[in-house]
């Protein structure tokens, strides 16, 4: 295996969406909060770059939704927070 640079980008995102969904299961953040939806919004957006190296379509349809709901949610929590 040829391990590029989009091999390494992936991985990262894997890795913060990873670490991420652990800490929201061990109760070490909460699914609101702006460092779990930027990690997902971020590691999603990794695995999309990574993609550039070999493309996968199913890979790319769910990191595109993750991407995209990741990014809702921070608009929704910008929302909430400017208005409390």
């Amino acid at each position: 295996m040829d391990y590029q640079w989009h091999d390494f980008i992936g991985n990262l995102g894997v890795v913060m969406i990873v670490v991420a969904y652990y800490l929201l299961q061990t109760e070490r953040t909460t699914s609101r909060a702006i460092a779990y939806l930027s990690a997902n919004a971020v590691g999603a957006g990794l695995v999309l770059i990574s993609l550039y190296g070999e493309f996968n379509l199913s890979a790319f349809l769910v990191e595109f939704f993750w991407l995209i709901i990741s990014l809702y949610g921070l608009v929704q929590q910008n929302k909430f927070s400017a208005g409390s």
